[in-house]
């Protein structure tokens, strides 16, 4: 079984629509609330609309998680220019079972996610006693973090 942690971003185009492209195709067995968030790294730019979800697939491994995260970027039309920029549909692969990947093209656990209020909110919404391999419970890791300006969007609703 190949059970992933997947966390969703938009901030161009319809960015709710983006992100049900990702409900719709991978068809989660969980998905958080939306919410809103400042961005991150370039800080002059739309802001995000993000979500986590959990997908469950024992006919993929992590890289198959990795490779179907951008091939539903490509169809929302990402177009990566700049770290950080402005994007359509990010699809980022958080964790995959006790998969742990330094190759440069998946380091898994994702390493951004400790400090990611983006990620840690909506996850912890989803799996409250999850556990950030190598780093903990999510809920602590949160707990560390100063506030980010992560809103729920509760007029906005995935799947």
């Amino acid at each position: 079984m190949s059970r992933a942690v997947l966390s969703l971003g938009s901030n161009l185009g319809d960015r709710l629509g983006h992100l049900n492209s990702v409900v719709t195709a991978l068809r989660p067995v969980a998905v958080s609330s939306v919410y809103e968030t400042k961005p991150w790294g370039v800080e002059d730019q739309p802001d995000f609309l993000n979500a986590v979800c959990v997908v469950d697939d024992p006919a993929r491994d992590h890289w198959a998680w990795l490779r179907a995260g951008q091939e539903l970027e490509r169809a929302a039309g990402r177009v990566r220019e700049l770290r950080w920029g402005p994007r359509t549909l990010d699809v980022d692969v958080v964790t995959v079972d006790d998969v742990r990947s330094a190759d440069p093209e998946l380091l898994l656990p994702h390493p951004g996610t400790p400090e990611r209020a983006s990620v840690l909110i909506p996850w912890l919404e989803i799996e409250p006693d999850a556990v950030l391999p190598g780093h903990g419970p999510i809920a602590d890791l949160l707990a560390a973090l100063p506030d980010a300006g992560v809103h729920r969007r509760r007029d906005l609703v995935l799947g």
